[in-house]
């Protein structure tokens, strides 16, 4: 690694961002009139769908009163997902932004970390609301109003149902539903509105989607193949499903999952290598990602993608799995060929320092000059061997870390992807989860089978385990599918289950300032305050929660 890498280059990492800015004093405007113009915006059926479009673009624009980085789904996914998980390492960063990954902001309502997942979710729920206010009085054919009227109610199910992850208790916590929920807006008021409890949430976003399902098969119209970003009746199946999932509502659950993923399926491993910025044949719902809407330094891949910005000028790497995750895998698993893991470098020491470094767990920055340069080869060779044919390399800074991740590429400067947010895949785990609760193993079973050996993932996979064992492993398998999608930390506060990170001395690879373990009893049970914008402006709100 000496080759072209200053070994002291470590005596200067930045600190990381700033973690104590505050929003303005004024309420967090969420007015949908700010994005679509109100009325106007809906005169026509063709209106409504560009204005259906201007919430996907909600979803990947970057919201500027937040400041940098904070780019819709794009932030909800690396800051309130992948940083505070278990196995989800950035370690040049990882000093920096220990209290998010701690979970240290949770309670800290003046801040835009606390604020931005409850801005942002009711900007699509506002304009979402805009639309299904005026569009029974559209100019247009019913067929295209029936289907602009569900996909804005998918779209509001959608917000809703990601506003319970944050800013809710657990189900199990809730007393059946009667803790607080979120604020029900269903029309384009922004007054005063109290909290409907999180029983009289669910079963509006419930209501929503049987809606959008109904109005979806009455319309008899489809988006096009390629419009990934627009909702149909398999996305608002999805919600549905997940929605169903974090209520604890198996049944419900299991049946949605499966009519979500009708006509999606499971992609080949060539797909699956292909770098994940093209939506593919399990792709049910993701982002628009094209160069001619370029989001520039605030994209997804510019920082988290092996090919992207970071990863080719910068020492930051693009993000590595959970080191005792990930060699629990078996090593013929086509999703492990996607990570830099030790299995693939036999003869060399990841434990005493000698090829890679104990601190960051950068491959080649060891403290034995031979094997640290012998190791940085291999790992550019498997580098090299992975790349994706027709796109940038990856890791072209030549920094590369122990477990970094050959999953999220770009296809253009500095960032420029599509980035799934729904997939068949989760679909299926679903289906395991949702069977296990419901006492149903051998579904369950057959739903692991399904996702790993049918699909090619790994042929030779089979499951005979019951009981804790059967669990552990639908867990372990949910992770590895959607690791760095934007799921772990909901997942894991679903599942009431510690966060454990272990530093490299403990066979792990986290950072020490983020080596610890974080209690599922903790941090708030997990919920984020609602912002103190949001209380002050909206005087039907208590302080606190229930």
């Amino acid at each position: 690694m000496k080759k072209n890498i200053n070994k002291l280059f470590t005596g200067g990492l930045l600190a990381g961002m700033m973690l104590v800015s505050s929003c303005s004093e004024t309420f967090l405007d969420t007015a949908p009139t700010d994005s679509i113009g109100a009325t106007d915006a809906v005169a026509t059926t063709a209106n409504a769908m560009k204005a259906l479009n201007g919430i996907a673009k909600i979803m990947t624009t970057q919201h500027y009163y937040f400041g940098e980085g904070f780019a819709g789904e794009n932030n909800i996914m690396a800051h309130y997902e992948n940083y505070p998980s278990e196995n989800y390492e950035y370690n040049y960063y990882a000093s920096g932004w220990a209290p998010i990954l701690n979970q240290e902001y949770h309670t800290r309502t003046t801040s835009i970390y606390d604020a931005f997942a409850w801005y942002y979710y009711y900007t699509i729920v506002g304009n979402a609301n805009t639309i299904l206010a005026n569009i029974d009085n559209a100019e247009g054919p019913d067929a295209e109003r029936d289907f602009a009227k569900a996909a804005a109610l998918t779209f509001r199910a959608y917000a809703f149902e990601k506003l319970v992850h944050y800013y809710c208790w657990r189900w199990q916590d809730s007393n059946n539903g009667a803790s607080q929920g979120i604020v029900l807006r269903t029309d384009e008021s922004t007054g005063g509105q109290a909290y409907a409890t999180l029983a009289e949430t669910y079963d509006q976003i419930y209501r929503d989607l049987d809606e959008a399902v109904s109005l979806f098969e009455q319309s008899g119209l489809d988006r096009d193949a390629s419009q990934v970003w627009m909702p149909n009746a398999n996305v608002a199946h999805a919600v549905y499903a997940r929605a169903a999932l974090t209520k604890l509502d198996y049944s419900k659950a299991l049946s949605e999952a499966k009519l979500a993923r009708r006509n999606f399926p499971l992609m080949s491993n060539s797909e699956y290598h292909a770098g994940f910025c093209n939506p593919t044949s399990e792709w049910i719902f993701g982002c628009f990602g094209s160069a001619q809407e370029n989001n520039w330094y605030w994209s997804y891949g510019t920082q988290y993608a092996c090919n992207g910005y970071y990863a080719s000028s910068q020492p930051t790497g693009a993000g590595a799995i959970g080191r005792e995750l990930i060699n629990r895998i078996p090593d013929n698993d086509a999703r492990k060929a996607l990570f830099l893991t030790e299995d693939k470098f036999p003869g060399f020491n990841f434990d005493d320092g000698s090829a890679m470094d104990l601190t960051y767990g950068i491959l080649g920055m060891g403290e034995d000059d031979e094997q640290s340069d012998a190791l940085w080869d291999a790992a550019a060779a498997y580098c090299q061997k992975m790349a994706v044919s027709g796109l940038a390399a990856p890791y072209e800074s030549g920094y590369m870390y122990l477990d970094g991740q050959l999953k999220f590429y770009v296809f253009d400067t500095p960032g420029v992807g599509y980035l799934p947010f729904i997939r068949s895949s989760e679909m299926v785990l679903v289906e395991a989860e949702a069977a296990y609760f419901l006492h149903d193993e051998p579904a369950a079973r057959a739903a692991l089978v399904e996702l790993n050996a049918d699909s090619g993932r790994n042929p030779a996979y089979t499951c005979n385990k019951s009981g804790e064992a059967l669990w552990n492993e639908i867990m372990d398998y949910r992770e590895l599918e959607l690791w760095g999608e934007g799921f772990a930390w909901s997942d894991y506060k679903r599942w009431n289950r510690d966060v454990v990170r272990h530093g490299f001395a403990e066979g792990g690879n986290a950072h020490v300032s983020v080596a610890k373990t974080i209690p599922a009893s903790g941090a708030n049970k997990w919920t984020w305050d609602v912002p103190q914008n949001e209380t002050d402006y909206n005087d039907e709100l208590k302080l606190g929660g229930e």
